[in-house]
């Protein structure tokens, strides 16, 4: 299969806005903000420990789709689990300036850590990107539950290319038979499946509770 050697970034937190007093009002010719009345900074949630590890997972399983080198791989997977034990958040860490204490992480992987840390996004190598990944695969990622690995095996066990396709499987009680799977893991997809489709309006969920 080609792969395409493109940039991506994985956002898992909007920016920080922050409204300046009167600003806008002035340039609309409006009245600014009463003195204690302004409008507050947004703060952006500090990201977790575990959305850390699902990243660095998802990066493995990427470069593993790829074939990529089994060691670099295995760093990212371990960077996954050192971080998960991790006694406190990475973030706080971080804002002391002080280095996590996982075992085996290297330069290039601290950076990217507290890239994500600090701007709640993480760009890929630039020989690195879900843009490589079959577009049916992309269409799941979207979905709560659905990493990676599991997109990939949905699509390539059993042809599962959208969130439509992925709700009549699990209905139809298709995806349970797949090792690794069973009637929880079946019916969180459903649910999860249902709840994204039930966001676009038009989409017809026949025999959906």
């Amino acid at each position: 299969m080609p792969i395409m050697q493109l940039t991506q970034t994985i956002r898992l937190a909007p920016p920080v806005a922050i409204r300046t007093r009167g600003s806008k009002a002035e340039k609309k010719g409006l009245q600014p903000a009463l003195p204690g009345l302004e409008s507050e900074p947004v703060e952006k949630p500090p990201i977790t420990n575990r959305q850390i590890a699902e990243v660095l997972s998802n990066i493995a399983e990427i470069l593993e789709f790829q074939n990529g080198n089994p060691y670099r791989i295995q760093a990212y997977r371990n960077a996954a689990r050192g971080v998960l034990d991790l006694s406190e958040p990475a973030s706080d860490i971080l804002a002391r300036n002080e280095a996590l204490p996982v075992p085996g992480l290297g330069e290039r992987l601290r950076r990217r850590i507290a890239e994500l840390v600090e701007t709640g996004a993480m760009t890929f190598y630039s020989d690195l990107s879900l843009q490589s990944l079959p577009r049916g695969v992309r269409m799941l990622l979207g979905i709560p539950y659905v990493g990676v690995q599991t997109a990939i095996r949905l699509y390539e066990e059993l042809e599962i290319d959208s969130p439509e396709k992925l709700w009549l499987a699990a209905n139809q009680q298709r995806i349970r038979h797949l090792p690794g799977f069973g009637p929880r893991s079946e019916k969180r997809l459903q649910e999860a499946a249902e709840h994204f489709l039930r966001r676009k309006p038009g989409v017809p969920l026949d025999g959906a509770a």
